[in-house]
């Protein structure tokens, strides 16, 4: 997948089930390591809740080796499948949601769980903001002092931007540009080495 939605910050929002509070958390949060820092952040904050359920997404919305969820104690299902859900169904990459709950006395039952940790998460994704995500390429390329200006014009053109220059004999760049976008260089320019982002 070459670009898709990411959370643009954090957004959080409240309900409150039959006295229990599920409390909703959503960020972004780029892979495994980050979305681990985030639940254990919400831990900290709210270290006298009975569960932190939560889901995440790590990398590209279609990325399953970066998935991940946990019912925290709550029954097998009832909490951690229903947030991914919600998740999944945002098409929404880079993404750690996180649902707080106080207990408040009267056992909700699987179903109820479910339907209250899938409220939670779908409230807070609504607050979310988010802003594309588009997958970046390094380009390293040779041209002549004459080119360098119609080459810095054709890369800004397409959303991309100069990293380093070094002037020689010839004009050597270091670019980064939008991966799904074609730069279309004059013939002379020579390509000196590329890599995805």
């Amino acid at each position: 997948m070459l670009s898709y939605r990411v959370p643009a910050g954090q957004a959080s929002a409240e309900i409150e089930v039959k006295r229990s509070r599920f409390i909703a958390y959503a960020q972004h949060s780029k892979g495994t390591a980050a979305a681990k820092r985030f639940i254990q952040e919400l831990k900290d904050k709210y270290p006298d809740a009975r569960h932190h359920c939560h889901a995440f997404i790590g990398g590209a919305p279609n990325n399953s080796n970066l998935y991940g969820f946990s019912d925290d104690g709550e029954p097998s299902g009832s909490a951690g499948m229903p947030i991914f859900t919600h998740l999944k169904h945002s098409a929404l990459g880079e993404v750690t949601l996180v649902v707080v709950r106080y207990f408040g006395g009267t056992k909700l039952g699987t179903g109820g769980l479910a339907r209250a940790y899938g409220e939670a998460a779908k409230g807070v994704l609504l607050m979310l903001e988010s802003e594309e995500f588009i997958t970046m390429e390094s380009l390293h390329l040779r041209v002549s002092f004459a080119l360098e200006a119609e080459v810095r014009k054709r890369v800004m053109a397409i959303g991309g931007r100069i990293e380093a220059v070094e002037y020689h004999q010839q004009v050597t760049m270091w670019i980064e540009k939008p991966k799904q976008a074609a730069l279309n260089l004059p013939y002379s320019v020579e390509l000196m080495a590329e890599s995805t982002i």
